[in-house]
């Protein structure tokens, strides 16, 4: 099989990695891609939101897999031109994508389809934004209702910076109830009809320490989650999941690709936090590092002959970690061009490897930083403390002027283990 990714960062590198380790594969491309990316595929310099483009690209070599990593792409329409082309894709069309596209839609279809979520208003302006938030209390947490690779939520005690985020946010927003409980993220495969659950895993939002700091686009993850309730797959896939695809069907925008379950456990049981039309970063290079199910032709079935005929996924034993190194000012406006070093003897060490997130080429051929997540370095082992050991172990190789990673990624999760 002939396959393409679309994108260039860290979540993208994983999916070529797992597409390059599937026997089925007998052709790899990517586009834009990245350094790291262009050691296991073809790197293709074209416009990824630009649905002519890459369909053009697809037919061209001949394509019979094209996976849409991030979530523009699906927001604009490509998945729509692909299909319109015969060529098999993985991902929603682009109206099925607006439950990553706009968290009112989100809100609408939750309601609609019975799923526990938290109550929320819809703002148009700062009084109905003082409104709700007077309503719902602090923690404030108000949403950008687009896309915002990842920073557009604010969860906050300060009443003042979250209507400075809805003002910043220049249009409607989601103003929620804040849900108490550790975070829990469930990626699961559709055809529209058959789901597939992935392996629950842990992210890490904010930038620092001990969960301070901005949001980010995400800091480390690891899998699988010791933590999680007994039965929390099957109670998501019975209480959020299949009513969400009957709801989407319903509308006619039968729902094909990776439905994102961002979830709150709760006092009162698991409740949505937010839904992602995408594989989620840095969560997927730690739940694709465990899969062990060649998953090309999975990925394939979910847009061609459907998932009823795969069976359930197999999952290899011991755990991942992946850890975020992240350019100086990031979240902010991160510092770019610096040299990166380090990344062979990181990769040398047993049980880790080195995902390009945010890198480019250097005019001397050597590896520069180009964004604000750099690299995620995951390390993997028999179990968490030890996947987490190699993890910083190669961390520590890299050296990029400026750079910073959090310290405490599954640092519990494992300590728990531990007792």
């Amino acid at each position: 099989m002939k396959a393409l990714v679309l994108g260039g960062g860290g979540r993208e590198h994983a999916l070529v990695r797992a597409l390059s380790l599937d026997p089925g594969i007998t052709d790899l491309h990517s586009a834009p891609g990245n350094p790291g990316i262009s050691e296991l595929a073809e790197n293709h310099v074209i416009n990824v939101t630009d649905g002519l483009a890459v369909t053009e690209l697809a037919a061209r070599i001949r394509a019979e897999l094209v996976v849409i990593g991030p979530e523009a792409p699906l927001v604009s329409g490509v998945a729509d031109a692909l299909r319109d082309r015969g060529i098999p894709v993985f991902g929603p069309d682009r109206d099925a994508a607006r439950l990553e596209g706009s968290k009112a839609f989100a809100k609408e279809v939750m309601e609609a389809a019975g799923v526990p979520t938290a109550r929320a208003r819809v703002c148009r302006n700062a009084g109905q934004v003082a409104e709700a938030l007077d309503a719902f209390g602090p923690p404030y947490v108000v949403k950008d209702d687009g896309l915002a690779a990842g920073k557009g939520v604010v969860v906050t005690e300060d009443r003042a910076a979250a209507e400075l985020h809805a003002r910043e946010c220049g249009g409607r927003v989601v103003v929620e109830e804040f849900l108490d409980g550790p975070e829990v993220s469930l990626f699961v495969l559709s055809d529209g009809k058959h789901a597939l659950p992935l392996l629950p895993a842990q992210d890490f939002k904010r930038a620092h320490d001990g969960d301070l700091g901005p949001n980010t686009g995400g800091m480390g993850a690891y899998a699988p989650v010791p933590s999680a309730p007994p039965g929390l797959t099957d109670e998501v896939m019975g209480s959020v999941v299949r009513p969400t695809l009957v709801e989407m069907n319903r509308r006619g925008a039968r729902y094909q690709g990776l439905l994102y379950v961002g979830l709150a456990l709760t006092s009162k049981g698991p409740r949505v936090v937010e839904f992602n039309a995408r594989f989620g970063d840095p969560e997927t290079q730690v739940i694709l590092d465990r899969l062990s199910t060649p998953v090309g032709a999975v990925l394939q079935a979910t847009d061609t002959a459907g998932l009823g005929a795969i069976g359930s996924l197999n999952w290899k034993p011991g755990a991942a970690v992946t850890v975020v190194v992240a350019a100086e000012n990031y979240p902010g406006a991160p510092v770019k061009g610096d040299l990166v070093h380090g990344l062979h003897a990181a990769n040398a060490l047993e049980g880790a490897y080195v995902l390009h997130a945010g890198t480019s080429w250097a005019p001397d051929g050597g590896v520069k930083s180009n964004g604000g997540r750099v690299l995620n370095v995951v390390g993997t082992g028999a179990d968490l403390r030890q996947a987490r050991d190699r993890a910083y172990e190669a961390a520590s190789r890299i050296e990029l002027r400026g750079s910073f990673h959090r310290t405490d990624i599954a640092e519990r999760a494992a300590a728990e283990l531990q007792d």
